[in-house]
């Protein structure tokens, strides 16, 4: 039996790289990006990119947990000097701290350390996306900000990624194009860099789910990262005939038809609006536009994959929609009650719009997280009177 109690303090305390701000900003210029709002975009260029004979399954779980060292360290913006290896010795210092957390906790910190050391092919990529992600949505803006175009091109030409003229020439047309303003060549990188573009919007859609620390909402772009995370770290607890990995790609597509109909609670309007007839219509057209916007083998590919989720009958589907009921349970624990005193949800309701699920995917994981829930939904229940 998995000893579950380890695994949900790491993810708890994963929950803080929500709050660790970077340099760079949304392309609506609204507020600054979040490290793990970034690291879901990231995960979401490296299956738009994916390159065949590379294993894309090693590279998303090298970017689902390359920056949470940054819950101990920050951000380290390019654009500023910075004592590198007294950088790499505390960003190491972290990855020890934060795996150590987990029983094999070993074998991430080691996938953690081949994403720096960008020895392999896989880590190569996985750092080429990292890298290419901030430089791609400064430019997509509708109003790029003049010091940040500054630094991208600066970059471009003797920084990090001035290695891509040779290393990968058709992003480095299209940077061309988008730094002196003209329009982008017609094809499929283009059409990717749409879709990349457009997704940037998950990350201003709020969800009812508060963080762990409850300081503020969850956006739907954090949550998508996070819940990739559970799926990586609770694989375990999945029942026979599930691809991990085909789960962790299913979650990191799963909401973003939400850019379109945004977020609708479960615990709203007596626990029906999810569901209703006019929802699901308004997501399915939403995956049209949206999962449209790619070359149409991979909007087919990944609209598949959407589809899947949603259906809920196969056992990757059936494990991540477990997963992705069980994120905002923990999240409610963690935080004394969350969304369920604001929707004064009864054990009941809670047992009947989410355990089920849970229940039928991840029976375990249900077991755990009901021994915490109880009693807060007790006190709620108390209060109520």
């Amino acid at each position: 039996m998995t000893d579950i109690s380890p695994l949900f303090a790491f993810l708890t305390e994963a929950d803080r790289l929500k709050g660790v701000e970077r340099a760079n900003v949304l392309m609506d210029n609204s507020r600054l990006e979040n490290s793990a709002e970034h690291s879901w975009h990231v995960a979401l260029y490296a299956m738009v990119f994916a390159e065949p004979g590379l294993d894309l399954d090693r590279v998303l779980a090298m970017i689902l947990l390359h920056d949470l060292v940054e819950i101990d360290c920050g951000d380290h913006p390019i654009h500023l000097p910075h004592d590198l290896e007294a950088v790499a010795c505390a960003e190491d210092a972290a990855a020890v701290r934060l795996f150590g957390l987990l029983p094999d906790g070993a074998d991430y910190l080691a996938l953690w350390r081949e994403f720096e050391a960008a020895e392999t092919p896989e880590a190569r990529f996985a750092k080429r996306m990292d890298h290419i992600q901030p430089l791609f949505q400064v430019l997509q803006s509708p109003e790029p900000r003049p010091d940040h175009v500054k630094i991208v091109r600066d970059n471009l030409a003797t920084g990090r990624v001035a290695r891509f003229a040779t290393e990968w020439p058709e992003a480095a047309v299209h940077f061309r194009a988008l730094l002196d303003g003209q329009p982008m060549p017609e094809g499929d990188f283009a059409r990717r860099l749409a879709f990349l573009a457009n997704a940037d919007r998950l990350k201003t859609v709020l969800r009812a789910g508060i963080l762990c620390d409850g300081s503020r909402r969850e956006n739907t772009a954090e949550h998508s990262w996070h819940l990739a995370l559970y799926a990586l770290i609770l694989g375990g607890l999945a029942g026979p005939g599930v691809s991990v990995a085909r789960v962790i790609k299913m979650l990191i597509l799963h909401d973003i038809i939400e850019i379109d109909t945004g977020d609708v609670p479960l615990h709203s309007q007596g626990g029906t609006a999810h569901a209703s007839d006019e929802q699901v219509g308004k997501e399915r057209r939403a995956a049209d536009r949206i999962y449209g916007l790619l070359p149409d083998a991979q909007g087919a590919e990944f609209r598949a994959l959407w589809d899947e989720f949603e259906a809920a009958e196969t056992p990757d589907a059936i494990f991540g929609k477990a997963l992705d009921r069980a994120q905002p349970v923990a999240l409610n624990i963690a935080c004394g009650g969350g969304t369920w005193v604001e929707y004064d949800v009864t054990y009941d309701q809670l047992y009947q719009r989410v355990a089920v699920k849970i229940e039928r995917g991840a029976p375990a994981l249900w077991a755990f997280l009901r021994e915490k829930a109880v009693p807060i939904l007790a006190e709620i229940a108390e209060r109520r009177g």
